[in-house]
């Protein structure tokens, strides 16, 4: 497999809007350590990295993507926002935003490590929305590999408020309210994600090494949707509320 090759076409169809039917048999990844390989490279063109997102850790997603498990794509630091600004509605492929816990890093946890070593990496919690988004026309048939390398559907990713002390919270039981337009779209909880954001988490830990690469201090992780996602449109008004917890929205923009 052309890695290179992969990562140009996939980054030329993010800058242009044009979207692939899949890649071509010579740039095609067989299976999820290609997948990743692309991944690599397509970061090299793309970066930098401002950390990590986790798909298809909801049970409804692996289903919808047709995929075992989780996937690990990188997150470009040119498409994280601050809450409060201004975000393109430019990932109109999927069209979704989703409400995610998402932690920062203060440390690599190190090789194959144990949940409480991750926990004790993490600097804090943060409540999130992503934006998730495919270069491919039929994202949901493209397979495992091919959606590795395209950063697994990394968007764009509206990072919101720190949580304290979120060791000690029931994370599981954490509802999640999803709100588009001023109206109610859908209801969920952490025990979505993996049964708790943090295990998550700690699949990553766990992943990224199999594949040589590691988390690092600074890095953003989002764990996955906490709730069904919700559409999105240029103009649009979404809110995550998460209770106690608080809440994260974004105001769309229109396209660029």
């Amino acid at each position: 497999m052309n890695r290179e090759r992969a990562a140009e076409l996939i980054w030329d169809a993010w800058q242009t809007g044009k979207r692939l039917d899949g890649l071509p048999d010579d740039a095609r990844p067989r299976d999820l350590a290609e997948g990743m390989a692309a991944q690599a490279a397509l970061a090299a063109l793309a970066g930098p990295v401002s950390g990590w997102k986790i798909a298809a850790t909801t049970a409804y997603a692996r289903q919808y993507l047709d995929v075992p498990g989780p996937l690990a794509g990188v997150m470009f630091e040119r498409y994280r926002h601050a809450e409060g600004e201004p975000v393109p509605a430019d990932t109109m492929t999927m069209g979704v935003a989703e409400p995610e816990f998402a932690f920062r890093l203060k440390a690599d946890p190190g090789l194959s490590p144990s949940l409480t070593a991750v926990l004790d990496a993490v600097d804090t919690m943060v409540l999130a929305l992503e934006m998730p988004d495919s270069r491919y026309t039929d994202h949901r048939h493209a397979g495992g590999p091919q959606l590795l390398a395209d950063v697994a559907c990394a968007g764009r990713f509206v990072e919101g408020r720190a949580v304290p002390g979120w060791r000690d919270l029931d994370l599981p039981r954490q509802q999640v309210v999803l709100h588009a337009d001023g109206e109610e779209f859908s209801r969920g909880s952490g025990s979505l994600v993996l049964g708790d954001p943090r295990l998550a988490l700690h699949w990553l830990a766990m992943e990224l090494p199999r594949h040589g690469l590691a988390l690092r201090p600074g890095d953003i992780v989002t764990t996955g949707t906490a709730t069904p996602p919700c559409p999105i449109h240029a103009g649009g008004h979404v809110v995550a509320d998460f209770g106690a917890l608080g809440a994260v929205e974004v105001r769309f923009a229109g396209v660029g």
